[in-house]
């Protein structure tokens, strides 16, 4: 979503990435770590909590930066930029839990080609000044962490019996090994999707009345 420059900093400028605008539910973007590393409540957890990052600081720089950065080379360097944080986030998970860094594999890398960021840096960060592009990338990556550990818990509790790696299910309960697997992630994204997608038809009919 493209904005114009200059806009005035409002509470949407941070709650748009949370519900109207919101990466996952509403925008479909990053659906490969969403679906991939959301096996486990803390597994998306962590990874939201590093695309946050990245987004926060890579929107300050690309802001700050803005000005001097020739329109040719813009894509280049917003992702060298983008690189930089990402590696930061990388190392920061290696030496806080070796088997979270090892659980999330390749996908912390990846970040560096999720549309979210790329696009915030193109479509926000390049245009505003840096305090909006803080609290802009925060908001986004609040609602991709809602939006991973919604899937996460659901997935986790239903294919472990587990919640964060503790037991939350009586012994009685069968699990359903499916939700920890591929097809159990594209089952929970869907069953998201339908009820965003109910809430937000029900909330636009009631402002019609």
């Amino acid at each position: 979503m493209s904005v114009k420059g200059n806009e005035p900093l409002t509470m949407e400028t941070f709650t748009q990435g949370l519900w109207k605008d919101n990466p996952v539910f509403v925008m479909l973007l990053g659906l490969c770590p969403t679906l991939a590393v959301t096996n486990s409540a803390i597994n998306a957890l962590a990874m939201g909590l590093a695309t946050t990052f990245v987004l926060i600081c890579s929107g300050f720089l690309v802001s700050l930066l803005r000005k001097v950065i020739p329109k040719q080379v813009r894509i280049a360097s917003y992702i060298i930029i983008i690189a930089t944080f990402v590696t930061m986030a990388d190392y920061g998970i290696k030496a806080i839990s070796l088997d979270l860094y090892k659980a999330l594999g390749a996908f912390i890398q990846l970040i560096v080609v999720n549309c979210i960021i790329l696009g915030r840096a193109e479509a926000y960060a390049s245009k505003q000044k840096p305090l909006k592009a803080m609290i802009n990338g925060a908001g986004m990556g609040l609602g991709f962490t809602i939006a991973l550990l919604s899937l996460g818990v659901v997935r986790e509790i239903l294919g472990s019996g587990t919640l964060f790696g503790m037991h939350l299910m009586p012994e009685r309960f069968q699990t359903w090994s499916v939700f920890v697997l591929p097809p159990g992630g594209f089952f929970v994204l869907a069953g998201w999707l339908m009820l965003f997608s109910w809430w937000r038809e029900r909330k636009a009919q009631k402002e019609v009345i």
